[in-house]
């Protein structure tokens, strides 16, 4: 099985244009170009599932377009996405902002889905989807250190709950790497597939390791790669893994 993550930045681009006419204009104006490239990456890439992270669910800056539908019509998958914020929070009365959100995409064949949300910071959507052999659970943890601790401890008690081997996989925001989740990992019993640690942003010249794809026991990674594809500001991940 291939699974595909990426942080697509609500598909508005990772140069310079971003910030034309004024910095972070593109947040606003979006770039309707970006979209069909990271389509035709993501075709490229031939994946079973996706997980994208910063997905424009159809606000102005799109044109109303939903981009995980978008996506997941040209490529023949399935979707399952939702708004990143909780129910209550502030986010959903904000334009633009109310429309920012996480996707999952799948083969037809797959099907079966979750959403979990956080207690604490402002992004707290979880989506799990349960295949025949594992769970694959998305994330796009706090930019706070202590909501990041505080929400690694509620995904922790989701992983011990699922019956199957776990995959996580998102963009967990540690500014410090690898270290920052190591007691987490060794409690959940995840390992990481980026065995080199390499750094996934910012993409035109990566520093920081901040997104991954970690699996429990049961789940034997076959391949795994960091391709130098810069339509967004993160690097996507790529990794081929087999269930026992």
């Amino acid at each position: 099985m291939r699974l595909l993550l990426y942080n697509i930045r609500y598909a508005v681009g990772g140069g310079a244009s971003m910030h034309m006419p004024i910095p972070g204009a593109g947040y606003v104006l979006g770039n309707q170009t970006v979209l069909p490239e990271i389509t035709q990456f993501i075709k490229s890439v031939d994946p079973d599932v996706v997980g994208l992270i910063e997905v424009d669910t159809g606000s102005i800056r799109s044109r109303k377009v939903n981009q995980a539908e978008k996506i997941a019509s040209d490529l023949g998958m399935n979707t399952s996405y939702e708004t990143k914020y909780g129910e209550r929070s502030i986010n959903q009365m904000l334009p633009i902002v109310r429309k920012q959100g996480n996707a999952f995409m799948a083969a037809p064949r797959v099907r079966g889905e979750r959403f979990h949300y956080f207690d604490t910071g402002i992004k707290r959507l979880i989506i799990e989807l349960e295949m025949d052999e594992c769970a694959i659970f998305l994330v796009h943890l706090s930019l706070k250190y202590r909501h990041r601790h505080l929400q690694l401890r509620r995904l922790y008690d989701l992983i011990r709950e699922t019956k199957k081997p776990a995959v996580v996989t998102g963009d967990f925001n540690t500014f410090w790497g690898e270290n920052e989740i190591y007691l987490f990992t060794k409690a959940a019993g995840l390992t990481s597939a980026n065995t080199q640690s390499i750094p996934t942003y910012p993409s035109r010249a990566p520093r920081k390791e901040l997104d991954f794809v970690l699996y429990q026991e049961g789940v034997n990674v076959t391949n795994f790669e960091v391709p130098d594809v810069r339509y967004s500001d993160h690097l996507p991940l790529v990794c081929d893994f087999e269930v026992a």
